[in-house]
C-alpha cells in the first residue's frame, strides 16, 4: 500500500453480528478454576443450597452470596415440591372463583355435593399452606 492510498474499508457486520455498546465496567469477565473432585466435594457440601459459582464468589470476594440472583431458602424440598405438584394438579384457584361468582350473585345452591366440595377446597387449601409453610422453614 502506498502513501497516497487509504486504509482499505472495513466490511459491515450485519446488525445480527456486531456487539452492542457497553461501557467497560458493565461487562462481566469468566473465570475458570480447576478442582479436583475432593474439592469440589467439599465446596458443594459448604454451599448447601446455594450454586456452587456464588458461593465461591462470596467467599472470594468476602461478601457473602455475591450473585444478583439470590434464592430464598427452602428448610423443606420435599415440601415444597408437594405443595407445587397439589396447585399444579388441582384445579382449586379456577374452582373457588367460580363458587365465589355464585354465592355474590345468589345463584350457589348449597346442596350436600356442594357442601363437600366447599370443605375439599378448604382442606386442599389449609394442606397447600402447611406445606409452604414448613418448606420455607416458617412457624405456622
Amino acid at each position: 500500500m502506498s502513501v497516497t492510498q487509504s486504509p482499505p474499508q472495513a466490511r459491515k457486520l450485519s446488525p445480527v453480528f456486531q456487539r452492542a455498546d457497553k461501557p467497560a465496567q458493565l461487562e462481566a469477565r469468566s473465570f475458570s478454576i480447576w478442582l479436583n473432585p475432593a474439592e469440589r466435594s467439599y465446596l458443594e457440601e459448604q454451599a448447601g443450597d446455594a450454586p456452587l459459582g456464588a458461593y465461591i464468589k462470596g467467599k472470594a470476594l468476602a461478601d457473602g452470596l455475591a450473585s444478583s440472583r439470590k434464592a430464598g431458602t427452602i428448610a423443606d424440598r420435599k415440601a415444597m415440591a408437594k405443595a407445587l405438584a397439589l396447585l399444579g394438579q388441582s384445579r382449586l384457584a379456577s374452582n373457588l372463583n367460580q363458587l365465589a361468582k355464585a354465592a355474590n350473585i345468589g345463584t350457589l345452591p348449597l346442596t350436600p355435593d356442594v357442601e363437600e366440595d366447599l370443605q375439599d377446597a378448604c382442606a386442599h387449601v389449609w394442606e397447600i399452606k402447611a406445606l409452604l409453610i414448613r418448606a420455607l422453614g416458617l412457624k405456622s
